[in-house]
């Protein structure tokens, strides 16, 4: 049986939080709609993906993740100059109407510049800006961060295009019902553009590595990092791709809209996290 069936063991801090809810009888909370990002690069020996470990006092402190978060007003209100699938081809991907999807495909390449300053954006839609790590580069960063300005405002400043078709729908999770926040995320990956780097810029996030999936999938196995199903999942589903270009080919047929929800369950051996659908 895969791991994915057999489940995954739970943290012991989210076990307490599972009781607590279940004794209380709690109100599940509205998951707010999130984005998150793989980035990927080329290796030596197949490509590597970009890891961020969220400081203790944020939601799943100390878990490694990748770069992403919540859609917030400035995603759905944006008017960005737009290369690649349309909102209603992004909508019919994830299972959204197309201004939904617009905003969900815009927190996407928004956090990853927030959180890795990466910018999935150029001067027209077959191009791609280098590097965005000077100074000047890192002042809008953090206004972008600081929601002192708008992501659309920030492109259209500087006469940039959102790269849309740079972003592969992979999937969609939901978080477990006792946890008091709880988010919809969309899956996306991106190659990382040639010329950019990743930076550790991000103040949610206290660690970065770059790893093959593979590794750090079992790296997580052997308890040295600490992640959660949807992150556990993802990288064993992009290791077995084998490489960027079966990777690139894959997502083509990933169903990016129904949702995978982990349960909390008891089993012979301790709670694990069950996923629904399997």
């Amino acid at each position: 049986m895969t791991i994915e069936r057999d489940g995954f063991p739970a943290p012991p801090a989210l076990v307490e939080h599972a009781r607590r809810f279940r004794a209380e009888g709690g109100t599940p909370a509205v998951p707010r709609v999130a984005a998150t990002v793989l980035l990927l690069r080329p290796a030596p020996a197949d490509f590597e993906v970009y890891l961020i470990r969220r400081v203790a006092a944020m939601a799943f402190g100390g878990m490694y993740a990748f770069p992403g978060g919540g859609v917030d007003a400035s995603d759905s209100q944006a008017h960005v100059d737009w290369a690649g699938p349309d909102p209603a081809q992004w909508g019919a991907r994830l299972g959204l109407s197309p201004e939904a999807a617009q905003a969900v495909v815009c927190a996407a390449a928004r956090e990853v510049f927030e959180e890795a300053g990466v910018l999935l954006a150029g001067p027209d839609a077959q191009t791609v800006v280098g590097d965005v790590s000077g100074d000047d580069w890192e002042a809008a960063r953090i206004a972008l961060e600081r929601h002192e300005v708008g992501f659309a405002d920030l492109l259209a400043q500087r006469g940039l295009t959102l790269r849309s078709d740079l972003l592969l729908p992979w999937s969609r999770w939901i978080t477990p019902e006792f946890e008091p926040r709880r988010f919809d995320t969309y899956f996306f990956l991106a190659l990382l553009p040639e010329g950019q780097r990743t930076r550790d810029v991000s103040r949610e996030a206290d660690r970065v590595l770059w790893a093959r999936p593979a590794d750090a999938r079992d790296r997580a196995a052997a308890g040295e990092l600490t992640m959660l199903p949807p992150t556990l999942v993802t990288l064993g589903q992009v290791a077995a791709c084998g490489d960027l270009d079966g990777v690139a080919h894959a997502a083509t047929t990933r169903d990016a809209a129904t949702p995978v929800t982990p349960h909390l369950e008891s089993t012979p051996d301790g709670p694990r996290f069950l996923l629904s659908p399997p």
